[in-house]
């Protein structure tokens, strides 16, 4: 492993890592904030002893996802320097602002989690519900951050100089949007369906089953709703992708050719030398529908983009597969959740339907990872899109893959960790939630 594939290995792993705090400290508090709110509005204790639980999931994320946080600000300066020397004082804002979100996080945190009995009952949720929207600002200033990467603005690029910086513009570029809206939903949809299948599996085995059912209802609400919104937040991101970044968009359907009324791709393996796709199964007019909104549009292939330029196709290719077929399962999933609410409420307590949810718990996240590289990979071979190549970034000391393996090591043990402490609050539901 050279010293440039370990440090975007290590990347990668950080950034692999991090996403899945990221994602439920933005979201858990606002089922912790739900399950409040009905504990005050009905006074039935299982709601009280639902959110103390979910609680104590959030500082545990909190806490991680601060650590590997900070790692990551360390290693855009320590592996990327050619990278942040430039880019630093254009979209440092997106990040200054996000560190201020955090701060307000934290602090809205300990008052939660320390202000039972000690606050007015209604201050007190209103601090959980800061918790989750300080979080969830926190996430989308760092996708800005990241959209900035995609969509380079702000700043006139001359003869190698960044001149006539503009923060404001850099952090509210072209991208912005749309890669805020479906990650935040992404979030949802993942952290909701990873949620519901802990306490479906819990449910099955019949331990607890009331602080289950309704922690199940409020989780399953959330992600469901947001596994139904979120084909419509990726139709924008794929229109906006088949504008400013072509080349991502061809590699993600492994469009070979330019050509009008371009096919969408289902499955199919790549062939990157013949420049043609085996055992995929073509929706004639589909792509230039997803692309552009009509079934004609003529869609850029990689026959138009130079060779040098061209992102990998196959990774590219199959975990934008991966996401889509992940989010189709999550989708169909909650029409049965909600046929299930609407016309077929026994559903509700058949095993089937929550052996389901039990087998759904990973999708969400499997389907972040696979969109994120997709996000990342498919910018390639540039780290500011267009004006900076990655391998123009990266530092020049040597010796990056044994910090890549100690950051494994480190990331790994991190993890094991965390699912014991998990596992722990899982099991001591019990005795230190389930009471009247």
């Amino acid at each position: 492993m050279n010293d440039f594939i370990a440090a975007r290995s290590q990347m990668a792993l950080s950034l692999g890592f991090h996403i899945v705090f990221s994602c439920i400290g933005m979201v858990m508090p606002f089922f912790m904030a739900v399950a409040h709110y009905y504990w005050l509005k009905t006074d039935q204790i299982v709601y009280k002893n639902v959110t103390k639980a979910w609680s104590k999931g959030v500082a545990i994320f909190f806490a991680t996802g601060a650590v590997s946080g900070t790692v990551l600000s360390f290693e855009l300066g320590l592996l990327w320097p050619g990278f942040m020397k430039h880019a630093g004082p254009i979209f440092g804002m997106p990040f200054s602002l996000e560190g201020t979100a955090f701060f307000i996080e934290a602090i809205a945190l300990g008052f939660f989690l320390y202000g039972w009995d000690r606050f007015n009952k209604w201050f007190h949720w209103f601090t959980g519900v800061i918790v989750g929207v300080s979080g969830l600002a926190s996430g989308i200033l760092v996708v800005a951050a990241n959209a900035w990467m995609n969509s380079p603005a702000g700043f006139d690029h001359v003869n190698g100089q960044y001149l006539n910086i503009d923060p404001i513009k850099a952090m509210f570029n072209d991208a912005w949007f749309s890669q805020a809206l479906h990650m935040t939903i992404a979030a949802f949809v993942a952290t909701g369906f990873a949620v519901t299948g802990v306490h479906a599996l819990m449910i099955l085995k019949g331990k607890n089953v009331l602080f289950h059912t309704k922690s199940f209802t409020i989780a399953a609400g959330f992600g469901c709703v947001a596994a139904l919104l979120q084909p419509l937040s990726g139709d924008i991101s794929a229109k906006d992708v088949a504008i400013r970044q072509p080349a991502k968009l061809a590699a993600m359907e492994a469009h070979f050719h330019t050509e009008k009324s371009a096919s969408l791709l289902v499955g199919g393996i790549p062939d990157e030398e013949k420049k043609e796709v085996n055992y995929a199964i073509k929706l004639p007019g589909f792509l230039s529908f997803l692309a552009h909104g009509d079934f004609e549009s003529e869609v850029t292939g990689l026959d138009k983009i130079a060779p040098e330029n061209h992102p990998p196709v196959a990774i590219t290719h199959y975990a934008f597969q991966i996401m889509v077929g992940m989010g189709m399962a999550m989708m169909l999933l909650s029409v049965l959740y909600f046929l299930a609410l609407w016309k077929q409420k026994h559903w509700l307590t058949s095993p089937w339907l929550l052996k389901l949810f039990v087998a759904a718990t990973p999708l969400g996240f499997i389907a972040v990872e696979a969109g994120w590289t997709v996000t990342e990979v498919g910018r390639q071979p540039w780290v500011i899109y267009g004006i900076m190549r990655t391998a123009d970034a990266v530092t020049p000391m040597p010796g990056i893959a044994y910090s890549f393996y100690l950051f494994t090591a480190v990331y790994a043990s991190l993890a094991v960790i965390v699912i014991f402490m998990l596992y722990r609050q899982i099991k001591m539901v019990g005795q230190l939630y389930d009471k009247a």
